[in-house]
């Protein structure tokens, strides 16, 4: 009953989803005064490079990608060994 996770599926999907949601913040950030502008800040000390900026939202959202899709390839994993 037990099917592993396909771990390079997870990997790319959640990379996929934080890497968008990152640039909604962003956009939203952008649009506003003040709205969000925390939560970008909060992002800009954990991904290097990561600006309110077209090429720095570009940056964020690459270091998003890889550091959600290793989570996710960790998370499959560790499931996929617990399952059995």
């Amino acid at each position: 009953m037990n099917q592993p996770i396909n771990a390079k599926a997870l990997a790319l999907a959640l990379g996929i989803l934080w890497s968008l949601a990152l640039l909604s913040v962003s956009i939203i950030a952008l649009m506003s005064d003040h709205y969000l502008h925390n939560v970008s800040e909060f992002f800009s000390s954990i991904y290097l490079g990561y600006t309110l900026s077209f090429s720095g939202i570009l940056i964020g959202m690459l270091w998003a990608f890889i550091d959600a899709a290793v989570g996710g390839l960790v998370l499959a994993w560790l499931y996929n060994k617990l399952a059995r």
